[in-house]
């Protein structure tokens, strides 16, 4: 080997190790600067924790919350198709743009257009106990009865292989539904959807026998005067017939007459109608990112409510603390990063047309919804936080566990979602949901008795502040 070889073998050598060591440490500045970087954009816990303190002691010391209640109920029931949901649309623009919100806008919702009329009336006619007045409503999306009323005895049935099993004997009657709520079931919402499957279909699987009616136990844990409607929808297999709730404790009454006096009857008179469709409008305000304006964090409710009340509960009050987390975060002086927007839905409860009609919006085209949360089980004290998307997302909300945990949440779970966000969540948003104390719940829903007076402001401003911080987070850090 002559020395010109072994000079270029060394150079060689000496080149591979160089170039060994620069990869070396180019690998280590990246590093350095990838720890660095998410150094710099990691979350400060103080400093977001002395923003949460802010939000918090602005939201207790003014109670905005039920204010907004007050003044969305101001109208009364807020019916889909209904003058007062037509009064409340605007009243909702007009509230988030004296708020300063940066952006306030409505879009356009087709609408069912179904009518009470007339109050129903009820009878019961016995040989043994005479005539006696009973509470009852129709139910949403009923027929009414022919104008003279219908006249029939009464078949009492628990379950629908109950009915199955009584078939012979259904024709020309009206068909009694008494199913309470379980009360062994912890959840409220559980037992809710057990009984309120008779209110849904009863009248159609009561129809397919032959009956005239449909008397349907209202669905509340209550014994009380009040009848509670809701909707109830129709198989189109079979004939429409008119369909009623009737008070918890007149179904008590009834089930015990009809003991005493099988043959008894029940005269019914509803004037309910559908008529044609009409336009309404969802309800839109947003704080608009500062980084990331085209990603968005929605937190909304549903502005429709029935008409037996105005819908203190279910749902002005989900919409009142959608705009109060808005606003607490604007007063307290804070940019969010991502835009997040409060969405009053219309019709959540003739079937999620709102929903639907956010998702094909054009404008949902330039956008990127992140997370999704439906506040739609009243306005008591929060006790939990349901988000879905997963073990990641769970444990980047854990982040602020404990500066929530003083405000009330016992807990954060997988869950959360709703009727009107479902159709998000269908293209692959995570859902979320503030869990409030529901026990009470189904006293006040779809009834009367759901007042104002019913909410706690306390309660309802614990609500807001709590989703001020939560979205607020999320629209800082993203997923």
């Amino acid at each position: 080997m002559n020395i010109c070889q072994t000079n270029s073998k060394l150079v060689l050598r000496l080149s591979k190790k160089l170039l060994l060591l620069l990869i070396l440490q180019f690998s280590f500045l990246i590093s350095i600067s990838g720890y660095l970087l998410s150094q710099e954009n990691a979350l400060d816990l103080t400093d977001f924790k002395n923003r949460a303190e802010t939000i918090k002691n602005l939201g207790l010391s003014q109670e905005k919350a039920y204010e907004f209640l007050k003044i969305l109920t101001s109208v009364g029931s807020r019916l889909t198709g209904s003058p007062e949901a037509a009064r409340a649309v605007e009243l909702m623009v007009r509230l988030m743009s004296d708020l300063g919100f940066d952006q306030v806008w409505k879009e356009p919702v087709q609408v069912n257009h179904w009518v009470r009329g007339k109050a129903e009336k009820g009878l019961v006619k016995s040989q043994k106990f005479g005539q006696r007045r009973i509470n009852i409503c129709a139910l949403g999306n009923s027929i009414g009865t022919p104008s003279n009323g219908i006249e029939a005895g009464v078949v009492e049935v628990n379950t629908f292989d109950r009915l199955s099993e009584l078939k012979e004997t259904i024709e020309g009657k009206i068909v009694f539904f008494n199913v309470p709520m379980d009360r062994t079931i912890v959840e409220p919402f559980a037992a809710y959807g057990r009984a309120a499957q008779f209110r849904l279909r009863g009248a159609s699987e009561a129809a397919r026998y032959g009956a005239r009616a449909v008397l349907i136990r209202s669905v509340t844990y209550r014994i009380d005067d009040y009848p509670h409607t809701g909707l109830m929808v129709y198989d189109e297999q079979y004939p429409k017939i008119p369909a009623a709730a009737i008070s918890t404790s007149d179904a008590e009454r009834l089930s015990r007459w009809l003991k005493d006096d099988p043959e008894l009857r029940i005269f019914l008179k509803m004037h309910c109608q559908q008529l044609e469709p009409v336009i309404s409008s969802n309800v839109i305000g947003q704080l608009t990112g500062t980084e990331k304006p085209e990603e968005i964090i929605l937190v909304g409710g549903h502005l429709d409510s029935w008409d037996l009340s105005p819908g203190a509960h279910d749902d002005a009050s989900g919409c009142v603390v959608a705009i109060e987390a808005l606003r607490l975060i604007k007063e307290s002086g804070l940019r969010p990063k991502r835009t997040i927007r409060a969405v009053l839905f219309m019709d959540e409860e003739f079937g999620g047309t709102g929903g639907r009609a956010y998702v094909r919006a054009e404008a949902r085209q330039k956008e990127k919804h992140l997370v999704a949360i439906e506040q739609d089980h009243g306005g008591f004290v929060p006790i939990g936080l349901a988000i879905g998307g997963g073990e990641r997302v769970l444990n980047k909300i854990k982040t602020i566990e404990n500066i929530l945990k003083p405000l009330g949440i016992n807990w954060i779970r997988t869950g959360g979602g709703g009727v009107d966000i479902g159709p998000l969540v269908e293209q692959g948003v995570i859902p979320g949901s503030l869990i409030p104390d529901s026990q009470r719940y189904f006293d006040y829903h779809h009834s009367a008795l759901d007042v104002p007076s019913a909410v706690h402001p306390r309660e309802l401003e614990f609500q807001a502040i709590i989703l001020a911080i939560v979205v607020y987070f999320l629209a800082q850090e993203g997923l």
